[in-house]
């Protein structure tokens, strides 16, 4: 939606409001105040995510932000955000948001577990992945991006480079392709068990 000017919708809608107060406020004056003060809540429901998102970038927590937000705890105040925050996913409700978020969050923690667990088995995969011969330039830039990642604490970190190397494996390297290609479906299959399990337990 198109930023309005907010200035000057509220000062036709109190203007409006005094002359109703007055008695004298005509149909189409009430009507019109009316559709500017839906484009201001329009507005207003616009920033007020924005600026949620920028305080948190900020280093605001969701304890420090809930009051500002007028709930009584951090939970509310990350509802209250989610419930307002456009979806990127195509959710309708903000309900909707919530709960998408939330199963992400479920499938991500569930996919960290596994993938501490299975550490070692990760970390050899990535070390054959970025160590593959004769790949071409996109392939080796990202099986470079695999090697660094390989030298971080976190296994998790494995995932996502391990993913996108995947295609740049085949034809040459088709065995080790399919076994980097049963890590990703397998965490995708965590991922959605575990979101899964999180709605059923919410019903």
């Amino acid at each position: 939606m198109a930023e309005v000017e907010p200035s000057l919708l509220l000062q036709g809608v109190r203007e409006a409001v005094q002359a109703a107060r007055d008695g004298g406020a005509a149909a189409d004056r009430s009507l019109a105040a009316l559709s500017a003060l839906r484009a201001l809540r329009d507005q207003l429901g616009e920033w007020e995510p924005e600026l949620i998102a920028a305080a948190r970038a900020a280093g605001a927590s969701w304890a420090v932000l809930a009051p500002a937000l007028g709930v009584a705890s951090r939970q509310a105040a990350e509802r209250r955000y989610l419930r307002l925050r456009p979806s990127a996913t195509g959710e309708t409700t903000g309900e909707a948001r919530v709960d998408a978020e939330r199963g992400r969050r479920a499938g991500d923690r569930a996919v960290a577990d596994w993938a501490r667990r299975n550490a070692a088995v990760l970390r050899r995969l990535a070390a054959e992945a970025s160590a593959a011969p004769d790949l071409d330039p996109a392939g080796q830039e990202s099986a470079d991006r695999l090697g660094v990642a390989l030298g971080e604490d976190d296994v998790t970190n494995l995932l996502p480079p391990l993913a996108d190397v995947r295609v740049h494996l085949e034809p040459r390297h088709a065995a080790l392709a399919d076994r980097v290609g049963e890590i990703s479906e397998h965490t995708n299959r965590l991922r959605q068990d575990a979101a899964g399990q999180r709605r059923g337990r919410s019903r």
